[in-house]
């Protein structure tokens, strides 16, 4: 009978799934404590070695991208407030690095892995930040991608905004809108495509008629440009948002190409993707254009009783302290102010309301007596953080991803680690050559030097390296041949319609 259902398995028609990897530039991502582990390499995140030899490693494995996540501050609700001294002890995401720096070293020693990186839309002036996303994708040669965030810690905005508490969600939000319209503009509508000549005969490096002045005025940027960069190998680098709470999902549908999403059922899941793509769909835009990748930890071995034994020994290891302070932060629910077996109901949050929803709220799937308790929430956190867990064989674990495909219909998965690199040679060793055989993943990269892109959305189209004709910022581009003029009519009826 088992025989059966996989052969029928097997025959079912699979898209290849966006695999990602998942790291941060810190000792502690998401499960804290590990860093203790003898075969954990976490601790040396702050050498290129660590990032290089993963990056390879990544490639070997035919995986789409290395997700690289960010704070800009240290979690300190728990026991709080202002108390450092878990996160400090457990090293749970804090000692925290740049994210963006590793990224050339890593794009030295590839050839086709992509490079999905994460700035806050408060860290920095657009007009700046436009110039360190250009330079990467430049250097990257089109393998880079900007995972969207408004900023959620208080911590953070402390130190960024002149000591100012932060802004109010939504109001976050309004500000991410006006700071990513800066940036569709200076990387599209400030240089032509063809602005750069390089004539040696004429002596022209830079057509000085195909390059023009942005002059965004919103209510709070003033950015008269234009870019100080050239047009990028992607002309804009991949676009993605990792917010999922109402507001969140709009922006998403708005801009994004792809979305981080998550839930703790397949079905809640698929709730989360459906809201999704109805927003995607009232924006104009094909919803098959805005893919979705969930994160998810593996713990894979070649039996189950070798991945239960695992497991534990990573239970074992694991801080519940800093689990605990994880889960504050993220959610900005101090949880040291509960009982250990009391319910944490009927909360409200200014940090990720989506993730307030999702740890605290019942969803579809949920046991029915189910009580999201501190210690609940505790030990859920402590292995496997903010996403799904999963246990087993290779051949166990692709049973659960493809339940999951089924259900939700998620595009992808951010993998992350428990160990590093330990985590990811099981995955590359293990689980990938499992998923290639049911055609859950490529086998190979479909060309050499493919862009990040063309990766996510395929090599079909006759411009399959820039964004899709649906996106909100098609006709922000000032193609090769269109004189100033003609592109300033054509751009003023797009921020007319679009903006």
């Amino acid at each position: 009978m088992t025989t059966r259902r996989q052969n029928k398995r097997q025959k079912k028609q699979r898209k290849p799934l966006i695999i990602n990897a998942f790291d941060m530039g810190c000792p502690g991502l998401q499960t804290p404590g590990l860093w203790k582990h003898p075969k954990d390499k976490s601790r040396n995140y702050n050498t290129i070695e660590y990032w290089t030899n993963l990056a390879k490693l990544l490639e070997k494995g035919k995986f789409n991208a290395l997700f690289i996540a960010d704070v800009l501050g240290p979690y300190d609700v728990y026991n709080g407030p202002r108390n450092l001294t878990a996160a400090a002890k457990s090293g749970a995401q804090w000692p925290i690095n740049e994210p963006s720096a590793v990224i050339s070293a890593m794009a030295a020693v590839t050839k086709n892995l992509s490079f999905a990186c994460t700035f806050s839309t408060i860290s920095e002036a657009p007009y700046h930040f436009a110039r360190r996303l250009a330079t990467l994708d430049h250097l990257t040669n089109g393998r880079i991608g900007w995972n969207i965030v408004s900023g959620y810690l208080d911590t953070a905005s402390r130190n960024l905004l002149n000591g100012e508490p932060l802004p109010e969600h939504d109001s976050r939000y309004d500000r991410a809108q006006e700071y990513l319209e800066i940036v569709y503009q200076l990387f599209l509508s400030s240089w032509a495509d063809d602005a750069v000549e390089t004539n040696p005969k004429t002596g022209v490096f830079t057509n000085p008629d195909k390059i023009r002045e942005i002059n965004y005025e919103g209510k709070f940027f003033k950015v008269p440009g234009p870019n100080i960069t050239e047009p990028t190998p992607q002309r804009l680098p991949v676009i993605l948002q990792a917010g999922a709470s109402t507001k969140g999902l709009e922006y998403a549908a708005k801009n994004a190409e792809a979305v981080f999403i998550n839930g703790l059922t397949p079905e809640g899941l698929k709730y989360k993707i459906d809201q999704l793509k109805e927003l995607v769909k009232k924006n104009g835009r094909n919803p098959d254009d805005v893919k979705t990748v969930k994160l998810a930890t593996v713990i894979v071995a070649p039996t189950q009783e070798e991945a239960i034994e695992k497991f534990n020994e990573y239970k074992n290891l694991s801080d519940l302290e800093g689990a605990q302070t994880l889960f504050s932060g993220w959610t900005g629910i101090d949880i040291g102010d509960y009982e250990w077996e009391e319910e944490l109901t009927n909360v409200e949050s200014n940090a990720v309301r989506s993730m307030v929803e999702q740890w605290t709220k019942p969803f579809p799937g949920d046991p029915p007596n189910l009580k999201k308790t501190r210690e609940y929430l505790a030990n859920k956190v402590s292995v496997g953080g903010s996403g799904t867990l999963f246990i087993g064989t290779p051949q166990s674990i692709a049973d659960e991803i493809e339940n999951w495909v089924d259900i939700s219909g998620v595009d992808g998965f951010n993998f992350t680690y428990a160990v590093t690199p330990g985590s990811f040679e099981d995955l590359v060793e293990l689980l990938i050559p499992e998923l290639q055989r049911r055609g859950l993943m490529w086998d190979d990269y479909p060309k050499e030097g493919i862009t990040f892109r063309e990766q996510i959305n395929g090599l079909e189209g006759e411009e399959p390296r820039f964004l899709r004709p649906d996106h909100p910022a098609y006709n922000l581009r000032w193609r090769a041949g269109e004189s100033k003029e003609e592109f300033e009519k054509k751009l003023e009826k797009t921020l007319k319609e679009k903006f």
